[in-house]
This record gives C-alpha cells, sequence and structure tokens, in this order.
C-alpha cells in the first residue's frame, strides 16, 4: 500500500529536514469503486469510514482489529480500492491500494477485514 503525495512530503520532511511534522491520532479506512487517486470514495446508503488501528513489526503496519463497515442499506457497487485518512470525514488520504479480490457490496451486505488483512509496507 503506497503513501499518498501528501504523506509522502510528511515522511520526507521528517527525515531529512527539520521541519516539525503531526502525527495520526487516528486512522479511517475508506472505501472506492476504483483507484484513490482518481476514484471517488463511496457515499451514503449507510456507508461511514472505520476507524482502524495498527501494530507495526519491521516495516509493515498491520490492522490489530477486525474492520467491519456498517450494513449497506443500498448497493455500493464494486469495492476494488481501500485508502486509510486521518479523518472520519475530509481529512488527509495516507494510502491507499487495491484489493487482491474486488467485492460486489449489495443490499444488507456487510464487508469486514479480519485482523491482519489491511498492510502498509515500506520498502
Amino acid at each position: 500500500m503506497p503513501f499518498s503525495n501528501t504523506y509522502e512530503t510528511i515522511v520526507l520532511k521528517y527525515a531529512f529536514n527539520a521541519d516539525s511534522v503531526t502525527r495520526p491520532t487516528a486512522w479511517y479506512l475508506g472505501l472506492f469503486t476504483a483507484d484513490p487517486s482518481s476514484g471517488t470514495e463511496i457515499s451514503g446508503s449507510g456507508y461511514t469510514r472505520k476507524a482502524v488501528t495498527f501494530t507495526v513489526t519491521g516495516d509493515t503496519a498491520t490492522n490489530s482489529g477486525a474492520v467491519e463497515f456498517p450494513v449497506a442499506t443500498a448497493s455500493w457497487g464494486t469495492i476494488s480500492h481501500v485508502a486509510i485518512f486521518d479523518a472520519a470525514t475530509t481529512g488527509n488520504q495516507i494510502a491507499y491500494a487495491a484489493l487482491t479480490t474486488s467485492k460486489a457490496i449489495g443490499v444488507d451486505d456487510i464487508l469486514r477485514f479480519p485482523v491482519g488483512e489491511v498492510d502498509v509496507t515500506l520498502s
């Protein structure tokens, strides 16, 4: 899962400048039907971003709790990408990636990511 351009800049400033950067205090997972760099986040029909926590081991941060989205009250379409944000609404996109397998979400469906299914790796 690569960092967004905004967070690449923050990481570089932290590593190579004397600039102080503000670390997020909470993280939220958002869903997309296309690449987040050009697509629009799901909205309406019961959708909200969900809080996610991470455990870091080596060069990888992995979700340390399951992430469960609310029941879809209408079709959300086919979810192909996820993104991590620093706010429950608006905010900054931190990182994004395509799902290994896209998932169609229809009425009354619930999308869940078990512990260890959302990874952010630096390489």
